[in-house]
């Protein structure tokens, strides 16, 4: 049997113009990571507070940022060098995000990443962060901003906390009208769930050095002495404590939908659901059985924004045949979604009839066009 594939690394570019809060939103994500490590990619190291937290080593333009992070200070041309070197088994990285500014246009950071040769790495969505507060003065002095939104997968409309609820909701209609299927969140301070970005790393935990108390500790107790000296209301005393509330605060800023089948999928009605995702559904991740259409393979599932990825996975002995797919998005109609999937489900045949072996192989053919083919070296590894 080939074993899996080595596991794609998704990489996620975050863009925003100067003062929307994204380098605040980059610095939460590290600060919250869950064990999960990052490596970052920036156009100068003062994009992020490496002085808070023990810098253990640099080599070249690279600073390791303890805890398994890594960052790189690059230009557009060294970028596809530095993913390379990011990549390699010994970083050990599970996620890759880039800081857009200064190195390129948030739309040709994307070509690069779709139109690389690197086998390593998975498109992991564009984040377009936006400043509530500055967003009109913003447009006039950056018109290019509607077409950055027009090709966001993800919308963060941060600093909602200094405009007032009627405002907020124009914001976020024309934000919407703007960024089309794009999800759109709240956020304060760039504090956002960061499962929108990644899934929580799952290790040993003596990998983690458990027991030993590091700078991500410590900022984070420093974050929540300083939300109960008052932050603008966020120091708030009442209701849930600091880690309770602020986790369902989060959290509340998006939906997540679980679907479950022990019935096969049919593939082309899977695809035709995936073809039209609707509005504000950012990612979907998990886990499908095509039956009939490859009995050999489940076929994981990785789709951020427009992009879709399959990836087949040879069925382990004895393992039970589901489909398990995890929807993520923002203001998404969670029943509808359940019924829409459920009507994806293949109609078993009578007993005594025969599939159309050149049907189901056909079936498959909308599958197939996103299941990226093994470079020669990857094929080589999965032999050996």
């Amino acid at each position: 049997m080939t074993p899996p594939r080595t596991p794609q690394i998704p990489v996620v570019v975050l863009a925003g113009f100067l003062g929307s809060g994204k380098t605040t939103l980059l610095n939460h994500l590290l600060r919250n990571r869950a064990g999960t490590r990052i490596g970052v990619i920036v156009n100068d190291f003062g994009a992020i507070e490496i002085d808070a937290m023990t810098v253990s080593g640099q080599v070249g333009s690279t600073v390791s940022l303890g805890n398994g992070c890594l960052c790189c200070a690059v230009d557009a041309s060294e970028l596809d060098t530095f993913l390379e070197t990011l990549t390699r088994p010994s970083a050990r990285l599970d996620v890759i995000v880039i800081e857009a500014s200064g190195l390129a246009e948030p739309q040709e950071l994307v070509r690069m990443l779709l139109a690389s040769d690197n086998p390593h790495i998975l498109y992991g969505g564009l984040v377009e962060v936006v400043d509530a507060a500055e967003f009109d003065s913003t447009r006039k002095r950056h018109p290019e901003l509607d077409r950055h939104l027009a090709v966001a997968d993800l919308v963060v409309l941060n600093k909602t906390d200094r405009v007032g609820e009627a405002e907020r909701e124009r914001l976020r209609a024309t934000v919407a009208e703007l960024s089309g299927p794009a999800a759109v969140i709240s956020a304060v301070h760039g504090r956002i769930d960061p499962e929108l970005f990644f899934d929580p790393a799952l290790r040993p935990d003596h990998e983690e050095m458990a027991g030993q108390l590091t700078f991500e500790d410590l900022l984070r107790e420093e974050e929540a002495c300083d939300g109960h000296e008052g932050h603008g209301g966020h120091g708030d005393h009442e209701g849930h404590g600091e880690h309770e509330g602020h986790g369902d605060h989060l959290h509340a800023s998006y939906e997540s939908v679980d679907f479950t089948s022990d019935v096969p999928l049919d593939p082309r009605r899977f695809m035709t659901f995936l073809d039209s995702r609707p509005e504000g559904l950012y990612r979907i991740k998990g886990f499908a059985d095509f039956g009939a259409g490859d009995r050999d393979n489940t076929y994981a599932l990785h789709a951020v924004g427009r992009f879709l990825r399959f990836v087949p996975r040879p069925w382990a002995r004895g393992e039970q045949r589901l489909t398990q797919l995890v929807m993520i998005g923002a203001g998404i109609d969670a029943g509808a979604l359940l019924a829409e999937l459920a009507a994806c489900r293949a109609e078993e045949p009578a007993p005594d009839a025969s599939a159309d072996p050149e049907a189901v192989e056909r079936g498959m053919w909308g599958v197939l066009r996103y299941v990226q083919e093994q470079a020669p070296e990857q094929e080589a590894a999965a032999e050996a």
